[in-house]
């Protein structure tokens, strides 16, 4: 039941192949304007720019995919049929949650095409195995708080509010500039955010730099608060259309 509940949403994806491309632009964007012209030609600065594009693109691909989706499937009578039927929620919640991962890792190939064609960047084949593993890591407070969107808000609503904080999200945690490299105020701040516990991590994972334990216990407190927030929002909902 779960692998069907997973087709399902890859089909109505790739039925609308724009969403992927959409998650997948601002990244892509980003690399290309900003990040070869000023790092290209350094490995250092290439690599660590990056992996914090892959966090940027991780969050959007997240906070799109769940937060606009799970809105969008509430409004349509499928979404209440399906929350009725006898295998319960759980396989429909775990389906959604591997579509979005397989589609977070989809969005990811157009940016790391650029990295490898267009700049130095440069990792071990090591690095690269464990950055794909801290992906699917950093990925889980995104994937709660978009669920918390989804779940808590109308599609309009839902769409507004994630467009207004994937931006300051990323520019909080420092992920337009190089590490350590952030205006001071910024620097000063963006330990205490989840996207830079998430960008420390793939640095982290893909060259020699040492986590904040700031960061790193920020990031921890944002997973678990995100999920109380998730799981708060799924029961309102379930009590205000189903009981």
């Amino acid at each position: 039941m779960t692998l069907m509940h997973a087709r399902y949403q890859v089909l109505r994806t790739t039925r609308v192949p724009i969403a992927l491309l959409g998650t997948a632009f601002f990244p892509g964007a980003s690399m290309l304007f900003f990040v070869v012209p000023a790092t290209g030609s350094d490995p250092v600065g290439a690599t660590y720019a990056t992996a914090a594009m892959v966090v940027f693109s991780t969050m959007i691909s997240n906070l799109f995919g769940h937060g606009v989706g799970v809105a969008e499937e509430r409004q349509h009578p499928w979404d209440f049929y399906t929350r009725t039927l006898p295998s319960g929620p759980g396989p429909k919640f775990v389906g959604r949650l591997l579509s979005g991962l397989l589609t977070m890792l989809l969005s990811l190939l157009p940016l790391l095409a650029i990295a490898v064609l267009a700049t130095d960047a440069t990792t071990t084949p090591l690095g690269f195995l464990t950055a794909v593993g801290v992906v699917i890591l950093v990925s889980i407070p995104f994937t709660l708080m978009g669920l918390t969107i989804g779940y808590l808000l109308p599609i309009r609503a839902a769409l507004a509010v994630v467009q207004l904080t994937f931006f300051p999200l990323a520019f909080a945690g420092g992920l337009f500039s190089g590490a350590g490299q952030a205006p001071g105020f910024i620097e000063t701040i963006a330990p205490f955010t989840p996207t830079r516990g998430a960008a420390e991590m793939m640095w982290a994972a893909v060259g020699d730099y040492s986590m904040n334990p700031v960061a790193a216990i920020a990031f921890a407190g944002w997973t678990v608060l995100l999920a109380v927030l998730a799981v708060y929002a799924y029961r309102r909902d379930e009590g205000q259309r189903f009981h």
